[in-house]
């Protein structure tokens, strides 16, 4: 699936009646099978960007289109996984993965594609456990499984990996790469972990400013997977660096 956003704005009403912009005039596409990041400082607008991509909030102005159709709701085609994992606690782990397609009544072949994500994921052991008897690892992977269990075009990721510990995290990312190297879905990651950004996408795109809008878009080129210590991935992360100090010095003489 292709992703356009054109002149995208979003703006909230204020007490005071006034309009308080958080994102201003941006314009970027996702090609299909691509990992794209939304890269920026927390509070900067990136979660509600993906929330209008998602189809759960509406912009202010400009569009947003999903193979040349503009979006105007959710659609199973575009599968979101949130910061905090959302599992039903009464069920267990192969009936939360499975929960979605039943409930838009996708179960073609259902029970194989929950075992071959639970075994994608290293759960199939914990199968008929109910997540209070999860680690919080072995939760995002659930919620991982219960995304692309429906094969999805597109994957939205809202810093889904933040509250787990720098081993996980490493093993998780991982094996999101591989899964996407695989599955050949096209995935939206928001962060403001510049490390993860490089490792996982393969164009990241910088917000900065009030509001925000987009400071630039890096194209990065660097085969998977990606080694951190190499110098390649250093000059990557000094021109972000470089970048975003800019946007946000400019930020602060505007105010």
């Amino acid at each position: 699936m292709k992703i356009e956003i054109e002149r995208l704005s979003k703006s909230y009403q204020k007490i005071d009646k006034s309009e308080h912009f958080v994102l201003k005039d941006i314009t970027f596409q996702m090609n299909k099978g691509d990992f794209v990041i939304v890269l920026g400082e927390s509070g900067c607008g990136k979660t509600t960007l993906l929330n209008m991509i998602a189809g759960f909030e509406k912009p202010t102005s400009g569009k947003i289109l999903a193979n040349g159709k503009e979006i105007v709701g959710a659609h199973p085609s575009r599968s979101i996984l949130f910061q905090q994992p959302a599992l039903i606690p009464w069920l267990t782990v192969e009936e939360n993965v499975a929960y979605g397609c039943k409930i838009r009544g996708d179960v073609d072949n259902l029970d194989y594609r929950v075992i071959q994500f639970l075994e994608i994921m290293g759960l199939i052991g914990y199968s008929k456990e109910k997540p209070n008897e999860l680690s919080m690892g072995m939760a995002h992977r659930t919620c991982l499984a219960r995304a692309l269990v429906g094969l999805p075009e597109v994957l939205l990721l809202d810093e889904p990996f933040a509250a787990l510990d720098t081993f996980t995290q490493s093993h998780i990312r991982e094996e999101l790469v591989n899964l996407w190297l695989s599955e050949k879905f096209s995935a939206l990651f928001v962060t403001h972990d510049i490390d993860e950004a490089i490792f996982l996408g393969n164009k990241i795109v910088l917000l900065g400013g009030e509001p925000a809008g987009i400071q630039e878009i890096f194209e990065i080129n660097d085969q998977y997977p990606r080694d951190m210590a190499s110098s390649s991935f250093k000059k990557i992360r000094d021109d972000i660096l470089n970048r975003f100090k800019m946007s946000y010095f400019a930020k602060r003489i505007l105010v």
